[in-house]
Order: C-alpha cells, then sequence, then structure tokens
C-alpha cells in the first residue's frame, strides 16, 4: 500500500514539476519582447540544472527511482534552453557571470562529485553520500530565489518574481516530501519542507505587493504631465515674443534702409532706364526698359 501510494505522489510530483519548468515561459516571452534580460537572473536556472544532473546520478545509485530520472531528464533539457535563451539576450557582464557559474557548478562541481564519490566510495555508502549531497544543492535550489524576494522587498514590486513559479514549487515541494517519506527516503522529504515554507513566503509576498508597482507608475505619470505643462508653456511664451521683437527689428531696419537706398540711387544712378518701385514693406527691382529706339 504505501508503495502504490508513493507511486501516485512520485507520478503527481512528476506532472506538478513539469509545470514548474514550464512557469517561466512567460518571463523568457517577456524577454524575447523586449530583447533583454533586464533585471532577470539566470542563478535559478543554472542552479535547477545542476540539481536535476545531480538527482540523476543519485536515482542510478538507487532502486526503483525511475520517476526521479523521468523528470529531472526533463528537467536538463527545459533548463538548459533557458540558459541558452538567457544568454543570447544578455548584457555581456551576465553572459560572463553565467558562463562562470555554469562552468564552476555543472562541469567541475558535478565532475568533482562523481570522480570522488566513484573512487572513494563503494555500494550503498556511496548512494548515501550522494543523496547527503542532493538533499544540500535541494536546498540551494529553494534558496536561490531568495535573491528575488529581497529584490521585491526592496523595490516593493513583483515584476520579477512570477506567481505561477511560486505556485507551482510549493505544490512540487509537497508532492516530493510525501513522496520521500512513503520511501522512508529522507534525502528526498527533508529540503521539500524547505521548498514548501519558502514558497508560501513568496505567495504571500507577490500578494502584499502585487499592486504596488501600479501605484508607483500612477504618481510619475502625473508628475510628468505637470512637468511636460510647465516646460511646454515656458518656450511657447518666449516664442512669441521672440517673434514680436523680430518683427519690430525688421521693420525698424527696413524704414531706415529704403530712404538711403532710394537717396543714393537718386544722386548717384542717372538712368532713366531703370525704375525702382518702393512699397511698404517691399522693394522691387524690375528688369532694365529696352532702350529707346
Amino acid at each position: 500500500m504505501m508503495i502504490h501510494l508513493a507511486f501516485v505522489f512520485g507520478l503527481l510530483g512528476n506532472i506538478v514539476s513539469f509545470m514548474v519548468y514550464l512557469a517561466p515561459v512567460p518571463t523568457f516571452y517577456k524577454i524575447y519582447k523586449k530583447k533583454s534580460t533586464e533585471g532577470f537572473q539566470s542563478v535559478p536556472y543554472v542552479v535547477g540544472l545542476f540539481s536535476a544532473m545531480l538527482w540523476i546520478y543519485y536515482a542510478f545509485l538507487k532502486p526503483d527511482t525511475t520517476l526521479l530520472i523521468t523528470i529531472n531528464s526533463v528537467g536538463c533539457f527545459i533548463q538548459t534552453f533557458y540558459i541558452c535563451f538567457f544568454l543570447f539576450y544578455a548584457t555581456k557582464k551576465a553572459k560572463m557571470d553565467t558562463m562562470k557559474l555554469l562552468l564552476s557548478m555543472n562541469v567541475v562541481g558535478l565532475g568533482l562529485i562523481i570522480l570522488l564519490t566513484q573512487f572513494f566510495s563503494k555500494g550503498s555508502n556511496r548512494a548515501q553520500i550522494v543523496g547527503w549531497i542532493c538533499l544540500i544543492f535541494s536546498f540551494c535550489v529553494f534558496v536561490a530565489p531568495l535573491g528575488v524576494l529581497r529584490q521585491v522587498i526592496r523595490t516593493k514590486s513583483v515584476e520579477y518574481m512570477p506567481f505561477q513559479l511560486s505556485f507551482f514549487l510549493t505544490l512540487s515541494a509537497v508532492m516530493w516530501f510525501f513522496y520521500g517519506l512513503l520511501r522512508k527516503d529522507y534525502n528526498i522529504a527533508i529540503p521539500n519542507v524547505l521548498g514548501f515554507t519558502l514558497g508560501l513566503i513568496q505567495m504571500a509576498l507577490y500578494l502584499i505587493y502585487k499592486n504596488a508597482k501600479k501605484v508607483t507608475k500612477e504618481v510619475k505619470l502625473e508628475n510628468t504631465e505637470i512637468v511636460v505643462d510647465q516646460e511646454l508653456k515656458l518656450p511657447e511664451e518666449i516664442l512669441k515674443e521672440q517673434i514680436i521683437d523680430v518683427v519690430k527689428l525688421s521693420a525698424m531696419v527696413c524704414s531706415e534702409i529704403i530712404p538711403m537706398v532710394t537717396a543714393e540711387l537718386k544722386n548717384e544712378i542717372n538712368l532713366p532706364q531703370l525704375s525702382v518701385i518702393i512699397n511698404e514693406d517691399k522693394i522691387i527691382k524690375p528688369k532694365a526698359i529696352k532702350e529707346a529706339s
């Protein structure tokens, strides 16, 4: 009976964990639309990939752990896709940080764990050691979003903490807790207690701050409109004054130039063939009249 119940919870754990892996899809769609990773971090996905690879290694050391192998294999594929997608749109600094973390954990770290446990432990001891390592890094998977929690509290915004991910993480933690408890595999059961607790905290923060960003945007918009109105009014008044001054100045210059031009033309130029017609604001110089035949 216990084995059947463990299988049911393990199967439900597979389904819910698959939903957990799909929960960041809206986040990556937002990255795709904006062509930028903005404030999103790659740490949860790198740690999640490492954890999935480690659990697969643990599952091969334990009997009857097919459900662990299936879901973590799917997890490896999806997390790898997320990391590649993140690297494509990330800044140069974010790319370098992600690559350093990826190499140090998933290549060097996992490689050392496999080599050391294969050469310095045997049989059940090997599975026990790897199980404790899995337990520690499962804590890391659940603790990884704490950076996002700090950002939510500091900025009072849940923009970078999707609710779907928090909800499915909490539900997944419940399923895998009962799976580990019924199989008496405490390496699986214990870390999911922390996962359930942190999931509840994330959902509580989401409910507290979900409307905070909207209020901030409205206030900023109102202030912006006031500033824009003031900035628009000032140049308009200055422009009007400048136009009036230019008109006055042009009138004065024309009134002084025109008499001088006419006087000089009369005194110095004595050509009956050239006529100068002066209006109020125009000086018209027609073409020379053909010489009288």
